[in-house]
């Protein structure tokens, strides 16, 4: 045989075996790649994504798309070669799997999560809109989870609305746990709530429930390390009462980062003519009751899922303004926004066509 042959027959058993070997050598990695995206003004799956009703609505054109981002699942074991492939691949990213799934998370863990979190930006979402319209929305200080075998367990219960602690009245969140905090473990603290019983009641009659009870419990030392405090083993967070209804309806959909995108598409809604113009707008961020934007994951994926659809413009979050800008596809303008004020004020200049005015992502 020829030594040029058997060189080249050699060369190519070689990388016939590399490959082999690229297969089932496992990496610690996972992959993320642009996902669906959905047009918050117009269906999905045959029905609206915003069904609005006790309140007047208005016609929408354009669109306000909301984006998304595929992930390998928790279990999925990416081999080299697939690792190799997506490191080079232009819309896909490789990614530690720790990034996606911390501290040893299952599938059915963080598929659970996920929907607590895109449940509690459907919530946030709609009290960023209505209060972005000057539209009141009642909110509380409710139990949002009581930890098993803790002080609390059988003595608070979720719903409960907690209208002080120590006699001190609660109005955020944040108060619960500064005040427990300011005793010590195996003191006592009074609980005024409104049980989550009566509180349905009266929100189903429409009208504010006024019997309330004082529980007391006993503080436990938190199981946290390094840590020295009191707890009872709550959770607070805030409930809302709407003066009409707003469903959002989109399933297997997961995170918080569709929020910013759910709030303009029920200001939209609520509002004469169109927010967009007629224009495509897409984009994403986290929202709180506040109307402030948050950051989310996968930003560059989502730009490409976004384009790739048609988007011409995209509303980024500022703190993702960076890393978006690093690699903007053809024909996309990104668009930072810090707040759903500033989402909208940017919607009227992509409206009236003022796009000098936009304030745009600067390139890193």
């Amino acid at each position: 045989m020829p030594r040029r042959t058997a060189t080249m027959l050699a060369s190519t058993l070689m990388l016939i075996a590399l490959l082999c070997a690229g297969v089932f050598i496992k990496v610690p990695y996972s992959e993320m790649s642009p996902g669906p995206t959905v047009n918050t003004l117009g269906e999905h799956d045959g029905e609206p994504v915003l069904q609005i009703s006790g309140r007047k609505t208005y016609p929408t054109t354009g669109h306000l798309n909301m984006t998304t981002v595929r992930v390998t699942s928790a279990d999925y074991n990416m081999n080299l070669v697939e690792a190799v492939y997506g490191w080079l691949a232009h819309d896909n990213k490789v990614v530690p799997h720790d990034t996606l799934y911390p501290d040893g998370k299952t599938e059915e863990q963080s598929t659970q999560e996920n929907a607590e979190e895109f449940s509690q930006s459907q919530e946030s979402a709609k009290v960023a809109a209505l209060r972005e319209l000057d539209i009141p929305v009642k909110s509380w200080v409710i139990v949002s989870t009581v930890v098993k075998d803790t002080p609390a367990e059988g003595r608070l219960h979720a719903g409960d609305v907690i209208k002080a602690v120590d006699g001190k009245a609660v109005k955020a969140p944040g108060d619960v746990a500064k005040l427990v905090t300011e005793h010590k473990a195996g003191e006592d603290v009074v609980f005024t709530i409104v049980p989550a019983k009566e509180q349905a009641a009266a929100e189903k009659k429409n009208r504010t429930a006024t019997r309330t009870e004082d529980v007391t419990i006993t503080t436990a030392e938190s199981d946290d390390s390094g840590e020295d405090r009191a707890i009872v083993g709550i959770s607070a967070g805030t409930d809302h009462t709407f003066p009409f209804t707003v469903d959002i309806k989109l399933a297997d959909v997961g995170g918080p980062s569709a929020g910013l995108m759910f709030a303009l598409g029920i200001v939209d809604k609520l509002t004469p003519g169109s927010l967009t113009g007629g224009k495509f707008v897409a984009g994403t961020g986290t929202i709180d009751d506040e109307g402030k934007v948050g950051p989310i994951g996968g930003i560059e994926m989502k730009t490409v899922g976004a384009r790739a659809k048609g988007a011409q413009y995209f509303l980024t979050p500022k703190d993702n303004c960076a890393a978006a800008s690093r690699d903007v596809p053809d024909g996309l303008t990104l668009v930072e926004v810090d707040t759903i004020d500033d989402a909208v004020k940017a919607l009227g200049d992509i409206r009236g066509g003022r796009t000098d005015d936009l304030p745009k992502c600067a390139k890193s």
